[in-house]
């Protein structure tokens, strides 16, 4: 964040309150979710209209172009599962809990953001536990948290730098780690940075770690952040082995 410049403090009694700033937010999420909706609505049919095109051509040009089509509706499909969550932490947190396979989603999330990591020249790789843990969790919020999670990471590092996602089983909890090899979170800016609206990168809305804590919290688990050994900046998202709930 470029803190160059002097603004006068805002008045004490002109500042918000957390109550009032949870509403803004609240009616904030309500109206993206809302206006997201309807372009998601409008490519899903477009989808639909190309496999129909599709299925007229050629089986080998079929073949190819189906499978990226196949991307393209899965990725709708996570979007509106992200719009959905928008509209969950704007009304009650909630997790529609079920077992999920935890190294598939750690696969997913990297495989996902390999090619827009490696076009800043920012490596991805994983450790996952074997045998791969298991957690009662809802899978499109989950791998939504380690996806933001992950681009937080990316964005923090410079050119030919690295981040390194591990997870494992930690007692009573599911560990997810997330390391990169940036500049770190200064200690003052721990606990601001979980904040809604707070970033210190020119390209953050500000909004991702905060829905990262909100996903934590709706699962009972708990995220937070600490300096790595060789430089840079380690986050940590425990979510309950059991069925959650309850903050460990």
């Amino acid at each position: 964040m470029d803190n160059t410049s002097e603004l006068a403090p805002i008045p004490e009694a002109a500042q918000p309150g957390a109550e009032e700033r949870q509403r803004l937010i609240t009616r904030l999420l309500a109206r993206l979710a809302h206006e997201i909706r309807n372009p998601l609505s409008s490519l899903d049919i477009h989808v639909q209209l190309l496999e129909e095109d599709l299925s007229r051509l050629s089986a080998p040009a079929h073949e190819g172009l189906s499978n990226r089509l196949k991307i393209i509706r899965g990725e709708l499909q996570r979007l509106d599962g992200i719009v959905q969550q928008y509209l969950n932490l704007a009304g009650s947190s909630s997790a529609n809990l079920q077992p999920v396979d935890v190294g598939a989603v750690v696969r997913h999330v990297c495989e996902l953001l390999r090619p827009e990591a490696a076009a800043r020249g920012v490596e991805i790789d994983s450790e996952i536990a074997s045998p791969p843990p298991t957690v009662q969790a809802d899978m499109v919020q989950l791998t939504q948290a380690l996806v933001n999670l992950v681009i937080n990471a990316v964005q923090a590092v410079e050119r030919n730098g690295r981040v390194s996602v591990q997870t494992g089983a930690d007692g009573s909890s599911v560990v997810f780690v997330v390391t990169d090899n940036g500049a770190g979170v200064p200690v003052e800016k721990r606990s601001a940075i979980f904040e809604p609206f707070f970033t210190t990168k020119a390209e953050g809305s500000g909004m991702g770690l905060w829905i990262v804590q909100q996903i934590a919290a709706a699962h009972g688990g708990m995220v937070g952040v600490s300096d790595a050994p060789g430089g840079g900046a380690v986050f940590t998202l425990r979510l309950p082995a059991g069925q959650g709930g309850t903050p460990p």
